[in-house]
């Protein structure tokens, strides 16, 4: 869906099919069992042993032995193609209103009607609540409940650099720990290059509220685990560090669907770290729920209303 997406933007956003490599650092038969029921629900997994992996990664540490390679895995540019997806809504007639806070969501007998916001009120019978790790705010100003809540990470980038990583490469701890509903401290390596020469490393995963204080604890591991895969990138330095928050939902699933109680709001968030991957999806799936069309697959499991009475 992104590739038909910048088909019709019509502009670049580096988006390129590169392919993902998962790491097995010892035991793999978790991983490789992942793999075969990706398989049965169509996704290219192949797995990978020793000589294939460090084709695939000449740069490996010499004792990683075995993996899975996802050729289906793509990358893009996000801001880009955030605002080539604004430019175009603005050539085919739609209005950008930044810098708007929204002050409340006004229904009347459960039915939406308007939105109130810092640059004026607005008739709106349909509004898509699509705020990231903020939608449970935006919920509330409804009148709604919605139980996303942050779950803070960080990410170190490096200076321009030789070209050592050729696809975006994972520990298979990553799958778990993206799986996991633990708050505490979470650690696992994720290692991709972009189209400046610059190296990405993450992932940190915590729920610690919307603190947004430097942790150097963290970006130490984080780079001690990234060098234990690529002992190269001992010598190249890091540029910046920067830290965020993911819109964790309880269950690890995207809410997407009309609220449970306010006719007329919809929501799409809860994608913790996937929401880039899965936008156009998401914006295809609530398109077609909106305007009653033939949804491509079962929207159930995604409806907010499975949080009627979930509290985190």
């Amino acid at each position: 869906m992104w590739f038909d997406l910048q088909d019709d933007v019509g502009d670049s956003f580096e988006l390129e099919a590169k392919g993902g490599v998962v790491v097995a650092r010892s035991d793999d038969s978790a991983l490789m069992a992942l793999a075969d029921s990706q398989r049965l629900h169509g996704v290219t997994a192949q797995k990978v042993d020793s000589g294939e992996l460090h084709s695939l990664e000449p740069y490996l540490h010499p004792d990683l032995h075995s993996g899975v390679f996802y050729p289906q895995d793509a990358q893009c540019q996000p801001m880009l193609a955030a605002a080539h997806i604004l430019r175009t809504v603005i050539a085919r007639g739609g209005a950008v209103i930044s810098h708007a806070q929204v002050k409340k969501i006004l229904s009347h007998d459960g039915v939406l009607h308007s939105i109130s916001t810092t640059q004026g009120d607005f008739r709106a019978p349909i509004v898509i609540n699509a705020a990231g790790t903020w939608a449970g705010e935006i919920a509330a100003l409804a009148g709604s409940h919605l139980p996303i809540a942050p779950r803070k990470g960080f990410i170190l980038v490096t200076e321009p650099t030789q070209h050592y990583i050729f696809h975006k490469v994972y520990d298979s701890d990553y799958v778990a720990n993206v799986a996991s509903s633990d708050a505490d401290l979470q650690t696992s390596t994720v290692v991709e290059g972009t189209r400046s020469g610059t190296i990405l490393i993450g992932a940190s995963r915590e729920r610690i509220g919307f603190d947004g204080s430097m942790n150097y604890d963290i970006v130490r591991t984080l780079a001690a685990q990234a060098t234990s895969l690529f002992p190269v990138l001992r010598d190249v330095n890091l540029l910046r560090v920067y830290r965020g928050f993911r819109p964790y939902a309880p269950d690890h699933l995207p809410v997407v669907g009309e609220d449970a109680e306010i006719k007329g709001l919809w929501h799409s968030a809860g994608h913790e770290g996937a929401g880039i991957g899965l936008a156009p999806g998401s914006a295809e799936l609530i398109t077609q729920l909106i305007t009653g069309k033939t949804t491509f697959m079962d929207p159930a499991a995604f409806a907010p209303a499975r949080f009627a009475r979930v509290s985190i």
